[in-house]
């Protein structure tokens, strides 16, 4: 491996090998085991997501689902009119995913790769949708995931987030960005409040923040009170 930092793109490597080196976990084998009692295995929608179809706060459009997993939020889109590209880097997650879309009868264009490896035209999204994946960013990748976000949408597209807020059972950190680098984890997922989702994303119109709904399964739609959702706006 050459170790040279001559470039910016050097330090964001050097620095996902120094968290990678610290973490066993592995995307692939959580996926391989799809009878493990996680609440998101299940094969329905975010609650959020459900509303802002419902409400007309998004249109069918082209859609970015990134870290798709098993695909649900992706298939649920297609359904409702949509055209979708889902990412995620685990080959199971990926394969999962197609065999629900096939069981479904949907069309969804899946990309098994890092999403900072993605090949994205300028503003060629009207929604990006992102459910379980920010809180797994590391903080010297977050300024490169905004500008992914930034180059992939339209103007007036819509960004809506599902992630972990700070103390939640499922997970949520509250680890200082420093603090990660510090222990060289970000055990297990960052935690978020309204007011940090409010700070990192100010360059967009909010259009909400809120706790997700507490959902009883089994049911059409997913939702756990110790996620935080949140719907923004590009600007014109």
């Amino acid at each position: 491996m050459r170790e040279k930092i001559e470039s910016m793109d050097d330090v964001l490597r050097m620095l996902d090998a120094l968290l990678k080196e610290q973490s066993r976990f592995s995307w692939n084998a959580f996926y391989a085991d799809r009878e493990r009692q996680v609440p998101f295995f299940i094969n329905s929608p975010d609650e959020n997501l459900v509303k802002y179809a419902e409400n007309k706060l998004i249109q069918p459009g082209r859609a970015l689902d990134l870290g798709c997993g098993p695909g649900r939020n992706a298939i649920y889109l297609v359904s409702q009119g949509w055209y979708v590209d889902a990412v995620d880097n685990s080959p199971e997650a990926i394969q999962w995913a197609k065999e629900r879309a096939e069981e479904a009868s949907v069309n969804v264009n899946f990309h098994l790769c890092n999403l900072f490896d993605l090949q994205i035209k300028e503003a060629a999204y009207d929604l990006i949708y992102d459910s379980g994946c920010f809180h797994h960013i590391p903080p010297h990748r977050r300024m490169s995931y905004l500008a992914l976000i930034d180059t992939a949408l339209k103007p007036d597209g819509a960004f809506a987030i599902t992630c972990f807020k700070v103390g939640g059972k499922l997970g949520g950190s509250d680890l200082s960005d420093w603090e990660v680098y510090r222990q060289r984890t970000l055990k297990g997922g960052l935690g978020y409040t309204q007011e940090r989702l409010m700070n990192i994303f100010r360059d967009y119109d909010v259009i909400e923040i809120r706790d997700m709904l507490e959902i009883e399964q089994p049911s059409s739609a997913f939702g756990s009170s110790e996620l935080l959702t949140g719907l923004f706006r590009k600007k014109t």
